[in-house]
């Protein structure tokens, strides 16, 4: 599988590690219809399920396989041969099926997980893909829990897996453990000491369980990974994953950071998106969460209001438009200053002077300590007083 080093793969586990948060089972109708928007927004893979784990999971995959035509759908399997052989059943209608493979790389895992030997692990890794490698081309293999593993076992690991055919090597910091440096060191350590690491696409998939998923998989990124695993909203196990839209934005707000590298996301389509997941899990946004939550373009400070109103780029590295959204919101607070209050008047078409406009912010202060935040209703209300 020849692959662009100027191309910033978008992996997208929405519907398979984001579907893992409890309560937020999608019916089959639902991932297909979120698959069509990933397929849409720009996804390069979309990873449909378990299909071993249970019926409707199988089932899940096999339809999405008949449903979307220019993205990779990938499965999940363990590191045996049943999982593999359920996983290239319900793969046999994609236009390009991805298997994805994989076994514990720590010692942790190795030894309490497994009840294993280093020895055995690498066998059954080599093994895996080789099995799935007789069903498909394009394979990928995960080496669980990497974030934690001893770097010459893991570099060993993965070496031997892309002898073995595996043309993606996914890196997972699964505990969501590394601070950035570590893990973006971890990724340079296999691209320098892994003799073949050029045959394979590295891939990074890291968890938020410190709230570092992000910044880890820019690092990776950074030190040479070409594939990112995100979901919608960063959702997905435990503290979720790392978030596709902000992996997006930050690559689209730092461009001279990564000189030459492209994705095929259409940010415009992130708020849309979001909303949609949000809605068919039932999880919703945090306000604060970055580029998709209620706030992230709304200005509520006086003092950003100000500087705001004057120069939008005083508070804003990122245009509402280009993630989907109108405009930004100038949010009427007590916090609010003279600025923002005669904007939302003059949009509301009152002109008022500066003695006119001194006597209603007056006015407005006290209707504003009284209530949260205010709304067009309020000021009208406001002007008739």
């Amino acid at each position: 599988m020849l692959h662009d080093p100027n191309h910033l793969y978008i992996f997208d586990t929405t519907l398979r590690d984001g579907e893992q948060v409890p309560g937020c089972q999608l019916t089959t109708p639902e991932k297909i219809e979120i698959a069509k928007d990933l397929e849409s927004l720009g996804v390069d893979i979309i990873e449909a399920g378990f299909p071993v784990s249970s019926p409707g999971d199988f089932q899940s995959v096999v339809e999405l396989s008949k449903a979307v035509d220019n993205v990779i759908i990938c499965a999940l399997t363990r590191a045996n041969n049943n999982d593999i052989d359920v996983a290239a059943e319900a793969l046999k209608f994609a236009k390009r099926p991805r298997i994805h493979t994989g076994i514990g790389a720590s010692d942790m895992h190795i030894k309490y997980k497994f009840n294993s030997t280093r020895e055995d692990i690498l066998a059954r890794a080599v093994a895996a893909v080789k099995h799935a490698k007789s069903y498909v081309e394009d394979v990928e293999f995960y080496a669980e829990d990497a974030g934690r593993a001893d770097l010459a076992y893991l570099a060993q690991m993965v070496e031997a897996v892309i002898a073995a055919g595996a043309t993606v090597v996914n890196i997972p910091d699964t505990n969501g453990y590394c601070l950035p440096d570590q893990y973006g060191a971890k990724i340079n350590y296999l691209k320098e000491h892994v003799s073949n690491i050029d045959q394979a696409i590295i891939s990074a998939h890291c968890h938020n369980d410190l709230g570092l998923a992000t910044a880890n998989s820019i690092a990776a990124v950074q030190n040479g990974a070409r594939q990112v695993e995100c979901t919608i909203n960063g959702i997905g196990e435990r503290a979720g994953n790392t978030s596709l839209e902000e992996v997006a934005m930050i690559l689209k707000v730092h461009q001279q950071q990564f000189p030459g590298l492209t994705s095929n996301i259409n940010s415009r389509l992130f708020t849309a998106i979001s909303q949609k997941v949000s809605s068919m899990m039932r999880m919703p946004v945090q306000p604060n969460k970055a580029i998709v939550g209620k706030n992230a373009f709304a200005h509520s400070s006086g003092i950003h209001q100000d500087g705001f109103l004057k120069h939008r780029e005083n508070y804003e590295i990122i245009r509402p438009e280009d993630v989907g959204l109108d405009e930004a919101g100038i949010i009427l607070t007590a916090r609010s200053g003279r600025h923002a209050l005669k904007h939302h008047l003059e949009r509301l078409g009152y002109q008022l002077d500066k003695d006119e406009l001194a006597v209603t912010y007056e006015k407005f202060l006290v209707v504003a300590d009284a209530k949260k935040d205010l709304c067009d209703d309020d000021l009208k209300a406001l002007m008739q007083s």
